[in-house]
């Protein structure tokens, strides 16, 4: 029996065995399971990983940035509204002083010092990189509301302020109404004085023995003066009259482009001046008359006519005409009425012809248009009478139409055409006749147009 058993060695081989298997077995299991071990990650898969990472950080850049950006706009926005309320403080500050009002003066430079302390505050947090603001949205809408009320505020003050001034306009212009009114009631009333008296100091000093061409000019603008109140009475009573005032100008200065409407008096003023001064270079002015005392010799007639002068210019001339109705003066006056006033323009205006058949049996009419033309009559006479008392020769003379200006015989009766044109300029008529006082020239007055203006078609 012994025999069949196995040896004991080989019992102790076979447990060993059997125990190292299960120390393999118990290795290879950690083996497997070892944090240590790196798998093969795919390519493409890295990249995507590292794409998202990418993105994910320009995300939060961009949002940081927009995030910085909407603080400093906030902060400009304040900014600009603070000085905003700084102009309109100082705004109101000015306002306060005219009129001038010491409370509210106080109140709007309070309001001044606490605007400024407010852009102090908001430089020193910009210098210390504090400005910060909580939400950024909200503070740049309440910046923008402020700004609109301090700009709403500063156009306040500047309306108030000029209301303020068109009523100190309103008030200067009453006064200045008033004083015009005065002037006229007083300019009326020292020409009813002077028709009554018959005296006129600036002509009383024209000496005989001291005659010189300022003496003519004296009196030609003192017969201008008359002949325009003449001009703006006929207009006055043609508008009156129905008259259709384009035609009549149309006929008096054809084909003429008037720059303004009011210019079309100037064509009236030429026509008048033109049928009152006909005639002035002839000693009779082309009256038929038998004065004697025209044919002497030169100085004679000189103190002639000077004692002409002398006794019209300070006399009322209805006065003087029924006093002497065939004088040399009413004669001229005579000839001048029947001539320049044409009989249709006497119907339209009183309806009759009265007047005309008056003066031409050598009656003169009291009407208010007769008294005009004749006080304009003496002085164009009394321009005449001192012409010839110079002991130079006095001559008239007209400006050709399409003439060119020149400034030595020629005076514009406009100041807007040399603002208008810049290529020269021509004369369309001429308003006043120019004189010549021996050497002396008295400029004619003239409508200018530019020279390149077309013709009226």
């Amino acid at each position: 029996m012994d025999s069949t058993r196995p040896p004991a060695q080989n019992r102790g081989n076979k447990i060993a065995r059997t125990f190292q298997k299960v120390i393999n077995l118990k290795t290879s299991s950690k083996s497997r399971s070892n944090p240590g071990f790196c798998y093969l990650i795919p390519q493409e898969k890295l990249r995507c990983c590292e794409s998202q990472q990418f993105q994910k950080e320009n995300e939060e850049e961009a949002k940081e940035e927009s995030k910085n950006r909407a603080v400093i706009e906030a902060f400009v926005a304040k900014l600009f509204a603070t000085v905003s309320a700084v102009k309109a403080a100082y705004a109101e500050l000015q306002m306060a002083q005219f009129p001038y009002n010491s409370e509210a003066i106080q109140n709007a430079d309070q309001a001044v010092v606490d605007e400024l302390k407010a852009l102090s505050e908001l430089k020193h947090r910009f210098m210390k990189k504090q400005i910060d603001s909580s939400p950024p949205h909200v503070t740049l809408m309440l910046a923008e509301i402020q700004e609109q009320q301090s700009l709403m505020k500063t156009y306040e003050i500047t309306m108030k302020k000029m209301q303020g001034e068109i009523e100190n306009r309103e008030t200067q212009i009453d006064s200045l109404q008033e004083q015009f009114q005065e002037i006229i009631q007083s300019n009326k009333f020292l020409e009813k004085k002077l028709n009554a008296s018959g005296s006129f100091s600036i002509l009383d000093n024209v000496k005989f023995s001291d005659l010189n061409p300022k003496d003519f000019i004296l009196v030609l603008h003192y017969g201008l003066r008359s002949i325009r109140n003449f001009v703006k009475f006929l207009i006055k009573e043609m508008e009156s009259a129905n008259w259709d005032i384009e035609a009549a100008t149309n006929s008096i200065q054809p084909d003429t482009v008037f720059s303004k409407r009011d210019h079309k008096a100037f064509a009236f003023e030429s026509f008048v001046c033109r049928e009152i001064f006909t005639g002035f270079n002839d000693p009779c002015f082309s009256i038929q008359t038998n004065e004697q005392s025209l044919a002497t010799e030169n100085h004679n007639r000189r103190l002639f006519f000077f004692e002409q002068f002398k006794k019209l210019r300070s006399v009322s001339v209805l006065h003087f005409l029924k006093q002497n109705p065939n004088s040399l003066f009413g004669k001229f006056l005579k000839s001048k009425y029947l001539h320049l006033v044409h009989p249709k323009m006497e119907f339209s205006f009183s309806g009759n012809l009265n007047q005309r058949k008056m003066v031409n049996s050598g009656e003169f009419p009291e009407t208010e248009f007769f008294k005009m033309f004749a006080e304009m009559g003496r002085r164009v006479w009394l321009l005449h009478c001192l012409g010839f008392s110079f002991d130079e020769e006095v001559s008239v003379f007209q400006v050709q139409r399409n003439s060119k200006f020149s400034e030595v015989y020629m005076d514009s009766v406009t100041e807007d055409v040399f603002a208008a044109a810049d290529g020269g300029f021509r004369v369309a008529f001429t308003v006043v006749p120019g004189f010549k006082v021996g050497q002396t020239v008295v400029q004619s007055q003239v409508y200018l147009i530019p020279a390149n203006s077309p013709a009226k078609s």
